[in-house]
């Protein structure tokens, strides 16, 4: 102890010098340090068989102990349109001046718990999984992507429902159908992003978790789930503009609007806000990539102290 204590601050600093050439002339590196963004791209592709195969068994897991079993990924959706169509279409009567409102109404609902299911997941990815974050080395941001396949591959589900939906309210098949792929990829995009950057934030302070309930049931009331956002501003046309450019402009207020358009024949392009794809397109870009580098910054933190 006393050799350590005297020895000079020099002799110490090339002691120190000499471990790291020694370490990084046979290769070795500082456990658990954040690769270069490229590499971490790369581990992260040599893993993808491990995202989908964990994604697949949180689905499967999830209505396991039900009766009903999967049935459930169909059915939570279609009671809470039904809650909804009761509640807003019924009592409130916004369904006036909405053409095809149960399906508008549906698709709205499918497509807002895709975004709610996904963020809300990516929020507890890391805190609610630190066991596996301590006692497995890989790429991090697997986690919040593997909990954004799970809610896609339970959203497909209830697509099917909403086709048949669509169907026997009299809705015909039409080739805009086919417009609803790049719509979920745009949109799966932004979750993810989103769902990432609320996972460093709750890898980190947990309570957010706690808090996100109350901030997407409000997100949900002004993104035109239950109600046409275009009716609501020609009701009410004092509203100032900024208004209505944030309602229009709201990430999953597009989204939703573009599966309409894409499945609606009713809901027309007049019914989009101006520039509606570019809009889609810069909010996947803006919150996918930098929802992921905001988490890559963070890896080397995550399942620590």
């Amino acid at each position: 102890m006393s050799q350590v204590l005297h020895t000079p601050p020099q002799a110490r600093a090339e002691a120190h010098e000499d471990l790291a050439a020694l370490a990084a002339r046979h290769g070795l590196s500082v456990s658990g340090a954040r690769p270069s963004l490229p590499e971490y791209i790369r581990q992260l592709w040599a893993r993808r068989h491990f995202i989908t195969a964990f994604a697949t068994a949180k689905l499967t897991s999830q209505y396991s102990q039900a009766k009903l079993g999967q049935v459930w990924q169909v059915m939570t959706p279609l009671l809470n349109a039904a809650v909804y169509y009761f509640i807003f279409g019924v009592l409130l009567q916004t369904k006036k001046n909405v053409p095809d409102y149960i399906p508008f109404l549906v698709t709205g609902v499918f497509i807002w718990t895709f975004t709610q299911s996904s963020i809300m997941a990516g929020t507890k990815a890391i805190s609610g999984n630190i066991g596996l974050v301590r006692a497995l080395h890989f790429p991090r941001a697997a986690l919040p992507l593997s909990f954004c396949l799970q809610q896609l591959q339970q959203l497909l589900f209830s697509m099917a429902a909403l086709v048949m939906i669509l169907l026997v309210v009299g809705v015909p098949p039409a080739l805009s159908w086919l417009l609803a792929v790049p719509v979920l990829v745009l949109q799966f995009t932004f979750n993810a992003g989103v769902s990432m950057i609320l996972a460093r934030l709750g890898a980190k302070t947990p309570d957010i978790a706690q808090l996100m309930p109350f901030v997407l049931r409000t997100w949900m009331y002004i993104s035109g789930v239950m109600w046409s956002i275009d009716v609501l501003l020609s009701e009410h046309g004092d509203l100032p503009t900024w208004v209505a450019d944030v309602l229009r402009a709201n990430p999953t207020a597009v989204y939703i609007d573009l599966m309409r358009f894409a499945l609606i024949d009713s809901f027309r392009a007049d019914n989009l806000p101006p520039h509606v794809w570019a809009t889609a397109v810069g909010w996947a870009l803006l919150a996918g990539v930098g929802g992921f580098i905001y988490f890559w910054k963070a890896e080397e933190t995550y399942g620590r102290g």
